[in-house]
């Protein structure tokens, strides 16, 4: 037996091997070391092999999936090996791997989450340009897409895999960067154009994919081809369900950096929480196809207004009714994977139940059809109209109402279905009858009024005599087993009774599961359709989710432009709104004559609330959404980049400041014209000066350069004076009352800068103790006094600013700082430039 389990083994080194025996699954040697420290069970030692001791640890066979669902939450991937053959007495029982788990490859529900798509993720880089091609199992789809190798991290946070396949060299990188994601390494050999080519016309059964419209993306082929060879191992089976190989345009949609994901909270907090995110608070779906869908929506925003539009028509013609859709759809099963589950015939008994009555809901909708002058509605309710209703009538027939969970259990296929099998069934219900007349006969010829015929699953069926009445069993009663205080008995009568149920009772489960494969088979046929009309249940329900939201939360419907303007009046933040009992609305109207704003305030004022909120309307709006606001205008845009807070980057060997400035240099690298771009408080990672001076050279680099909508959140307030040499620049701040020495945060937008930042205000509230409080208090006026017999630093004239008045106390090395900086024209100098001059000084200074 452990040859056996070395030689399957040996074919799966770095996964965990859970090897059936009997009622468990064992794991062995260093396999069994680690799932005992992972899944917290005992390890155990039992003879040797090649004089190495057997490590074992098992878990029970009957609840094997939750011990899965930890291995793979953990990352762990798991081969499945179960008995295939009978127990002979000759030699171990045939075993063979029935399925391979690993994070991005699960299909059944008790491992995957409702909500989130569970997708794995192939990269072949070459150059500096990176093929993709990602496949989710449970759901059927499969995409390709082409990106440069510096836009790559983006494209995984875009994609959000469970696992990647990748070469050993690239994915030494990507830990790096997603230590915390599950790998596969493939050999290089694998990465050969022609070879995976061949596995994707060979799986459509095509000679080209010219009708795919991939031809020319040739890096993403070999990815695909990779990708598709993987799945196929590890589900052992040929995939039917993937049926077709779609180009995923990034060029469709607004796109959204690795870091703006971050801090918009779209799908996860900045902690990692799943609530309170933007898809907590919209997701009021009723399926999870629907939930799912709308994950998407938020992740990939589209940029063609065209489509956007169609979203919206549909949401406002379906406020109307969006409790009736909810009403039937939450009824509805997660038809999305079930048909994934039939393709990879993995389906259980309740999968099909499920389905049947889900097709018995669909024409409850049929209203939509009123509809359909209206696009989007029209695409939805021809999908549903496209399924046939043989579907239903079949399943309606061949599965029983309330099946059992599994097929091994029997009792799943309908009475009246299959004669053979009504007939065989019929001889175990017979024998109910037969066992009671039995029982009657043998009381009243033997005269033993307590006489019993029953059954257990050790000795079969059998008569039990109490021991009082032994005297009166019959000759030709044999024994079988000796109780306490009784005896139990067969007869030939008996025996040839007991041969010929539990023939019929193997015969008719054996039956059961061809006829079961037969539907399998059926439904197969029909899998194009089922996975039609599950994109169109997922659809309408996100779209009447919206139209929920809208009514509800008191959204208006953005209006789309093709200039350079976003307008919000009165906007909201969705999710901060939810969580307060009273939220402050803001307005805002940025255009080609304002297009940057600087804002300053107190801390905890809103600053970094208000930018968050223009971004996520301006998100929203590309969703096909109704946006929280009483009124929205929004211009072209084809980026939202975000910089806000920072943290240490230990991993990549980054400080708190070089993140700061990596993420700063992404923007000023990438935005354009008709980015959407938020700052908030650049700068202050470093020195006053060095803060000042860097934040004065990327505000310009925004305005002269990049031309970007920007929202620029600050506590240098030299930099309000922006505004009077830029027509383009306005300040505004948000607003706060003080009172004594207590302030009040009013988090409402006005014109102008803010008088002061409050800080001290901020500490006492944070309850910092009141001595610090009374010396910051001191110091603060000390500077300001000192602050006012000098005059206010023009950054437009630095030579001018930089004056005597400097103290006189300077080391040498603080006077050829401040000589190099009496030398430099701000103006003269690029955002880079004046970073690299800022690391010069600042190592003159140590």
């Amino acid at each position: 037996m452990m040859q056996q389990y070395l030689r399957i083994k040996a074919d799966y080194p770095d996964m965990l091997l859970f090897y059936r025996m009997g009622d468990f699954y064992e794991l062995f040697f260093e396999d069994a070391e680690l799932g005992s420290r992972l899944l917290g069970i005992t390890l155990t030692q039992r003879g040797s092999s090649a004089g190495t001791p057997i490590k074992m640890a098992g878990v029970p066979f009957h609840s094997a999936d939750q011990y899965l669902t930890k291995m793979v939450k953990l990352g762990q991937s798991v081969v499945i090996v179960d008995q295939v053959g009978e127990v002979t007495g000759k030699g171990p029982v045939e075993r063979k791997v029935t399925r391979i788990i690993t994070p991005g490859t699960l299909t059944d529900e008790t491992l995957l989450n409702d909500k989130e798509d569970n997708q794995i993720l192939a990269i072949y880089q070459k150059n500096n340009q990176c093929g993709l091609a990602w496949i989710s199992l449970s759901g059927g789809s499969f995409l390709i897409s082409e990106c440069a190798a510096s836009d790559l991290q983006n494209q995984i946070e875009r994609i959000r895999p469970a696992e990647i396949i990748a070469s050993e060299s690239l994915i030494k990188q990507l830990k790096i960067i997603r230590p915390n994601l599950a790998y596969k390494i493939i050999p290089e050999w694998h990465f050969e154009y022609d070879l995976n080519f061949r596995r994707l016309c060979e799986h459509f059964l095509i000679n080209d994919l010219d009708g795919f419209g991939v031809s020319n993306y040739h890096q993403a082929i070999i990815s695909a081809g990779i990708i598709l060879d993987y799945a196929k191992q590890t589900q052992n089976n040929q995939l039917p369900h993937i049926n077709s190989v779609i180009y995923d345009n990034q060029n469709d949609y607004l796109i959204l950096d690795a870091i703006s994901r971050k801090n918009l909270e779209i799908s996860e907090t900045i902690r990692g929480e799943k609530a309170p995110t933007l898809f907590s608070v919209m997701d009021q779906c009723a399926s999870t196809m629907g939930s799912r869908l709308l994950d998407k929506w938020l992740n990939n925003p589209l940029r063609d207004h065209k489509e956007i539009r169609a979203r919206q028509e549909a949401v406002k013609v379906l406020q109307e009714n969006y409790n009736q859709i909810h009403g039937v759809l939450k009824q509805v099963s997660d038809i999305e994977r079930i048909s994934s589950r039939i393709g990879l015939r993995t389906a259980r008994p309740r999968d099909l139940s499920g389905l049947r009555d889900s097709l018995q809901l669909i024409p409850q909708l049929g209203f939509i059809r009123e509809y359909c002058s209206i696009s989007l509605i029209a695409e939805i309710y021809a999908k549903f109209s496209g399924v046939s209703q043989e579907i239903y009538s079949y399943l309606l027939a061949a599965i029983k109402p309330e099946p059992k969970l599994l097929i091994r259990e029997g009792d799943v296929i309908n009475e009246g279905y299959n004669p053979e099998l009504d007939r065989l069934r019929n001889i175990n219900t017979d024998g109910s009858q037969f066992i009671l007349e039995l029982e009657a006969k043998e009381r009243e010829r033997t005269g033993i009024a307590n006489l019993k015929v029953e059954y257990n699953r050790v000795y079969g069926y059998f008569i039990e005599i109490s021991r009082s009445n032994l005297d009166k069993a019959p000759v030709e009663y044999r024994r079988t087993q000796t109780l306490k205080n009784a005896e139990r008995f067969t007869t030939p009568e008996l025996k040839s009774f007991e041969n010929e149920v539990l023939a019929a009772n193997d015969k008719a489960l054996a039956l059961e599961k061809k006829i079961y494969e037969e539907i399998l088979d059926f439904l197969n046929q029909h899998l194009s359709q089922l996975q039609q009309l599950a994109d169109a249940i997922a659809t309408l329900d996100v779209l009447a989710s919206f139209a929920k939201i809208s009514l509800l939360g008191n959204y208006c419907c953005p209006e789309l432009v093709n200039h350079h303007q976003i307008r919000i009046d009165d906007g909201r933040h969705p999710v901060v709104e939810k969580q307060i009992d009273q939220f402050i609305a803001n307005s805002i109207n940025v255009d080609d004559t304002s297009k940057f704003l600087m804002i300053t305030g107190p801390n905890m004022g809103g600053k970094s609330t208000f930018m968050r909120q223009v971004a996520i309307i301006c998100l929203l709006a590309h969703c096909g959404s109704y946006v929280p606001a009483t009124k929205a205008v929004i211009g072209i845009i084809d980026r939202i980049f975000t910089r806000i807070g920072a943290s240490d980057d230990l991993s990549g060997g980054k400080s708190t400041f070089m993140v700061e400035m990596s993420e700063t240099a992404n923007i000023l690298n990438n935005a354009t014209s008709q980015s959407l771009v938020i700052m908030d408080e650049v700068g202050r990672g470093t020195s006053t000066f060095d803060g000042l001076a860097l934040a004065y050279a990327i505000a310009r680099y925004l305005i002269e350069k990049c031309a970007a909508y920007s929202l620029f959140a600050t506590h240098y307030f030299e930099l309000t004076d922006l505004a009077n040499h830029y027509a383009k620049v306005a300040n505004v701040h948000l607003s706060a009352v003080e009172h004594k020495d207590q302030i009040v945060f009013m988090h409402h937008v006005e014109f102008g800068p803010a008088a002061k930042s409050y800080g001290i205000q901020v500490a006492s509230l944070a309850g910092v103790p009141k001595s610090v409080l009374a010396t910051a208090k001191k110091y603060l006026q000390h500077l300001e006094d000192g602050s006012e017999k000098q005059a206010k630093l023009d950054l437009f004239s630095i030579d001018a600013a930089l004056t005597d008045e400097y103290p006189s106390s300077l080391s040498p090395n603080e006077e050829v700082v401040l000589s190099k900086l009496r030398q430099v024209d701000p103006n003269d100098l690029t955002a880079k430039q004046a970073l690299d001059l800022l690391y010069e000084l600042q190592q003159k200074l140590r």
